[in-house]
């Protein structure tokens, strides 16, 4: 089968069982797809503002909502669409295009949390020294690798993926995935499971990290009074969304690969788009609850604009 040729298409069959309340599921995918956004962009907006939030931390959690947003985007808007179509279809470079961001956003999101672990590990455990370790410049720096770490893995994967000659069309999820479509390979996909094995490395040598972090933090929180408050009010936000992302991930490749093909096809769908879609709209809840400075910002800043309209 061509792959490059304009018109070939993957059908996705993940909403095959859905064949009744459909607008009910658009409406309530929009509605949450659209707070989604508004959310995570007010907390962006109100972070880059505010110069009193330009500390380390926010920084961080920013990135994170970004990339929330990113996720989401790669996946919302032909799954609303597709609730509204009675075929489920999506071109080959869109395929790969979603392919592309959904991988983006999670290689990115495991990467801003290993980050975010390792600031957690030095305003604790070295908190006299760490204005002094975490300089805006290692802070833009720590960011910037972030997101290009993840663009160089995503974009070799992409190339890798792109070079397959496919021998059908069908895949058995809500969106495109890396996975599914280098099923769909006639070719050899040795070099594709080389790089998903190098990758699988990657993530264990970052979960690595974040473990002997979070193995120093709480030795230090034993001790010290001061950091329990602070393992409390900005650990356990990081180890709620770090679980939360890994568990649902791990899950979704889990079955992915070794699951029945057979399987309900309504456990694959949640398992499939858990860590995308939970992730971006917890996360402003999640951090917006503990950290009592982001809401004092955030408030006072919209109540002054809405004081400046009226």
């Amino acid at each position: 089968m061509e792959n490059s040729s304009a018109e070939f298409t993957f059908v996705l069959h993940g909403l095959n069982d859905t064949r009744t309340n459909k607008q009910i599921y658009f409406g309530f995918g929009l509605v949450v797809y659209t707070v989604t956004v508004l959310v995570n962009s007010a907390l962006v907006i109100t972070i880059i503002l505010d110069k009193t939030l330009h500390e380390p931390m926010y920084l961080f959690i920013c990135n994170l909502f970004v990339n929330g947003m990113c996720g989401a985007s790669a996946f919302y808007p032909k799954i609303l669409y597709d609730l509204l179509s009675d075929i489920r279809v999506i071109s080959y470079t869109a395929c790969l295009i979603q392919i592309y961001f959904i991988v983006f956003y999670t290689l990115c999101e495991f990467t801003c949390l290993t980050v975010m672990a390792y600031d957690r590990y030095v305003a604790i455990c070295k908190p006299l020294e760490y204005f002094t370790i975490m300089t805006h410049q290692k802070v833009m720096k720590l960011l910037a690798f972030s997101w290009l770490m993840s663009f160089l893995q995503t974009s070799i994967g992409a190339v890798l993926t792109a070079r397959l000659v496919l021998c059908g069309n069908d895949i058995d999820k809500l969106y495109c995935s890396n996975w599914e479509v280098v099923k769909l390979s006639c070719t050899d996909v040795i070099l594709n499971n080389v790089y998903g094995y190098f990758l699988i490395l990657s993530h264990v040598s970052q979960a690595v990290l974040i473990i002997v972090s979070y193995i120093h933090i709480i030795r230090a929180c034993l001790w010290s009074k001061t950091g329990r408050v602070k393992f409390m009010q900005t650990c356990i936000p990081h180890l709620i969304t770090l679980m939360n992302f890994s568990v649902s991930l791990i899950f979704d490749v889990m079955y992915s690969r070794y699951g029945k093909s057979q399987g309900l096809q309504a456990l694959r769908n949640i398992l499939g788009m858990e860590y995308l879609v939970a992730p971006a709209l917890l996360n402003p809840i999640i951090y917006g609850i503990n950290l009592s400075k982001i809401q004092q910002r955030f408030v006072k800043m919209y109540n002054h604009r809405l004081k400046a309209v009226s």
